[in-house]
């Protein structure tokens, strides 16, 4: 019998790698990293702070999904107060990248829009990579691409559930 003290007995066996799951976490975080240090060189090139480009994401967001953008609303989805929104429109229009403006049949509320200049710049930044990504979506099976969807969207919810809750 071999004496687990005994320095010169034989190493103990590896341990294994991490499986696929904790391999797949590994890969996201490594994506996100390098999305966010996209993003941080975009934002950077083009004198925005990182919330001034979360808040054009999600302005356009509201457009593709044809629900008006308002100053409340984006305070609510950028987590800010009124002052901090008001900061951030003031700071993107200043720049071009947003317009207020009235709502035609609510003169009392204002309607946020990003601008065709702000959308070109993103296109000319993001589009090689947003081309890349969809042909590669492109070349999955319907199988394939409804897994992927499933397992962003799972993970979406998971991250969400969980940033409530960080940092305590």
């Amino acid at each position: 019998m071999t004496d687990p003290t005994d320095p010169t007995g034989p190493p103990p066996p590896p341990e294994p790698g991490p499986g696929p799951g904790l391999r797949t976490v590994h890969q996201l975080r490594a994506l996100t990293v390098e999305l966010d240090l996209l993003a941080a060189a975009f934002a950077q090139r083009h004198g925005l702070h990182p919330t001034d480009l979360r808040a054009l994401i999600a302005l356009l967001d509201a457009a593709r999904e044809g629900t008006p953008a308002t100053p409340g609303r984006l305070g609510r989805e950028l987590g800010l107060n009124s002052a901090g929104t008001t900061a951030v429109l003031d700071r993107l229009e200043r720049l071009g990248h947003v317009r207020r403006a009235r709502d035609p049949h609510d003169r009392r509320r204002v309607l946020l829009e990003v601008t065709e200049r702000a959308v070109a710049l993103g296109q000319g930044f993001f589009g090689p990579l947003i081309g890349d990504a969809v042909a590669l979506v492109d070349g999955l099976s319907e199988a394939e691409r409804a897994t992927v969807l499933g397992f962003l969207a799972a993970m979406r919810e998971i991250v969400t559930r969980h940033s409530g809750t960080a940092g305590g």
